[in-house]
């Protein structure tokens, strides 16, 4: 029972956003009605951002739900969500008026650099404590 209320707690949360990128990479011609700059601007921050989230959810998964030491479970997290975002641009690529892009690849894994550089310096701010 133990491992099940593990796998709701820790790994459920991941599923879900990594099932929510996937729904949203699966619409045709998502856009808004704002000028081009702003939507350019804000569909670049929720690029980032979605895999930011992401990474920060594989990373807590595996540090506090699998018990994998913090470098481990960082570079783990890490690696995973540029996978991810790699095989989301792929995924666009078969979507009717959505394009398969380096940018976007890169933009995500920018948001996955960031989480990562935040949880490395929460570490060391941590550990500077002890």
């Amino acid at each position: 029972m133990e491992k099940f209320v593990k796998i709701l707690k820790y790994w459920l949360p991941v599923g879900l956003w990594a099932g929510t990128i996937a729904y949203l990479s699966g619409i045709a011609g998502l856009s808004s009605d704002m000028t081009v700059f702003w939507d350019v601007f804000w569909r670049k921050l929720f690029h980032a951002g979605e895999f930011g989230l992401l990474n920060l959810l594989l990373w807590r998964a595996l540090f506090f739900g699998d018990r994998v030491n913090f470098k481990k479970s960082l570079w783990t997290s890490f690696i995973l969500t540029v996978l991810y975002a790699v095989s989301d641009e792929l995924h666009q690529y078969f979507v009717p008026s959505r394009q398969c892009r380096w940018q976007d690849m890169a933009q995500d894994s920018l948001g996955a650099i960031f989480i990562s550089g935040l949880l490395y310096l929460w570490q060391r701010l941590k550990n500077k404590g002890n």
